[in-house]
């Protein structure tokens, strides 16, 4: 053994559960994605006690913008499927949407990733997830760390979360007070679900076969839960100059979300029948006996961003914006909402 390989001899470390060996071969294994994400600004590499990014040249007031978050129980419909490659984008999308509510360019990444027993395999089948959400939004996975945690988790379950840095010019950044009666709400459509509401996905489904084709679905119930949450950057990002106001819908649907967006005085009519639903939902709710209004209180019901922009302004949005179109308008009224 030279210096520079790390001793692997801990046999005592390794009997309690731990197996150091599979972290250095989950690192090796996961190195090849990481690579994919590299961007102007990374420095350095993965190993270090952190990790370092160079802010952009020729900003005048960069503000940094940041985001946490995690997959939450949609990770047990993963479990139960076991498929691990796309939960790592979830992962990513759930932190660059929300800095992108700011106006911010998502800049780096960072995963944690804590599990009961460390399978390199499947550790770098979830971080190859991880960086090709890293890929799409168009920033770098710069660090993380796995955590195997014997007796705490089970050994074949984990948890994932991460973290976001974004940067915006300060005088760019997306502030809800210049949101004015007669501007205009724009639906981004979702790709499903998304990553929020699966502890009442999965009571409703408790007992279903996750390998069951569902005709109306097209494909296995499992696959059409596990379809990663969309990440709207690079088509959303453009369009800054005529946008107001974005809403990231996730936990908390319609009612939690879209006042987020909204100054006090003001409210976002919304025109139900203008909503263009996923049929996922239309099974959610009819299996479960949920009732629309409850839907809308958890779900994203097909929206996965709300964007405000003035009314001239909404003619360009809908231009550039695959599948947008107009699902309201602003009113003056008090709640911040209104579904109609």
């Amino acid at each position: 053994m030279t210096k520079s390989e790390p001793n692997t001899t801990s046999n005592s470390y390794r009997d309690s559960g731990v197996n150091v060996q599979a972290g250095y071969d989950a690192v090796r294994l996961m190195r090849e994605h990481v690579k994919r994400t590299v961007i102007p600004g990374v420095m350095g590499g993965l190993g270090g006690f952190g990790g370092m990014f160079e802010l952009p040249e020729g900003m005048k007031r960069p503000v940094l913008v940041s985001g946490t978050d995690g997959v939450g129980t949609k990770l047990k419909i993963a479990f139960n499927m076991n498929r691990h490659d796309t939960i790592g984008i979830d992962c990513v999308a759930m932190c660059v949407n929300d800095v992108l509510c700011c106006g911010a360019r998502p800049l780096f990444f960072l995963d944690y990733i804590a599990c009961g027993k460390n399978i390199p395999e499947r550790i770098a089948e979830i971080v190859s997830g991880v960086a090709e959400g890293c890929v799409i939004s168009g920033c770098a996975l710069i660090g993380g760390e796995t955590a195997e945690m014997p007796g705490f988790y089970p050994e074949d379950e984990y948890d994932i979360a991460g973290f976001c840095v974004g940067v915006v010019e300060r005088d760019e950044i997306l502030d809800p007070k210049n949101v004015k009666a007669g501007d205009t709400v724009i639906a981004i459509p979702s790709s499903g679900v998304h990553s929020n509401g699966f502890s009442l996905v999965r009571k409703i489904f408790s007992g279903h076969d996750m390998n069951a084709n569902i005709p109306e679905l097209g494909c296995k119930l499992g696959d059409e839960l596990l379809t990663p949450t969309k990440i709207y950057v690079r088509e959303i990002l453009p369009l800054m100059p005529h946008v107001k106001s974005i809403a990231h819908i996730t936990g908390g649907g319609f009612y939690e979300n879209i006042p987020r967006a909204i100054p006090e005085g003001l409210a976002a009519k919304i025109n139900l029948s203008s909503i263009i639903t996923p049929p996922i939902f239309d099974v959610i709710m009819r299996t479960g006996n949920i009732t629309l209004d409850e839907m809308y209180h958890v779900f994203n019901m097909g929206v996965g961003l709300t964007v405000i922009c003035g009314r001239v302004e909404a003619d360009e949005v809908l231009r550039a914006v695959k599948g947008s179109y107009v699902m309201g308008e602003i009113v003056k009224a008090e709640g911040g909402i209104i579904l109609c």
